[in-house]
């Protein structure tokens, strides 16, 4: 199991819940050495992996959309996977059916939105790809409520996530 320390859940706690998620899912990418293969997506299991989705997610929408999510190679890891299903089951409805509609655009689109582009090319696909944008739009105003209620669950599950020592 990866291990979490004590000290740095209690000063991450102090910093807001996007920091506290992250002690956790910086001990993920460690374990996984940032490399992702097979071999090494399995060593976590489907919580760690849901974590981890979650912070993926978070972090590329908030900087720079689905349109930067997929071109930096996530939309299978969120798309394809039971991230969805897993944000319903725990209890985040919302955030799920959000995730469904975007995959939706994504499954409609996947070839054109993961070939690969120029800077001017990626830069054209925020246009092209406008159905995003109310999807974005509500993530980034939902997102701080999203990021507590995740971890919310990860505090009140914390054995499903890491020993903590």
């Amino acid at each position: 199991m990866i291990e979490v320390t004590d000290a740095a859940l209690r000063r991450s706690a102090g910093e807001g819940m996007d920091a506290f998620i992250k002690v956790f899912t910086d001990a993920y990418k460690n374990k996984i050495g940032d490399v992702w293969t097979a071999e090494t997506m399995s060593l976590l299991t489907g919580e760690q992996h849901s974590l981890l989705a979650y912070q993926i997610f978070r972090d590329e929408i908030m900087e720079g959309g689905f349109c930067q999510l997929i071109q930096n190679g996530y939309g299978g890891y969120i798309f394809t996977n039971p991230f969805a299903k897993v944000m319903r089951l725990w209890e985040i409805g919302d955030l799920s059916k959000l995730v469904y509609a975007a995959r939706k655009i994504y499954d409609e689109n996947r070839e054109d939105l993961e070939r690969e582009r120029t800077d001017e090319e990626f830069m054209a696909m925020y246009e092209q790809y406008e159905a995003f944008d109310d999807l974005e739009d509500e993530f980034l105003e939902k997102e701080e409520g999203y990021t507590a209620m995740v971890a919310g669950y990860v505090d009140e599950h914390l054995d499903l996530f890491a020993k903590i020592v």
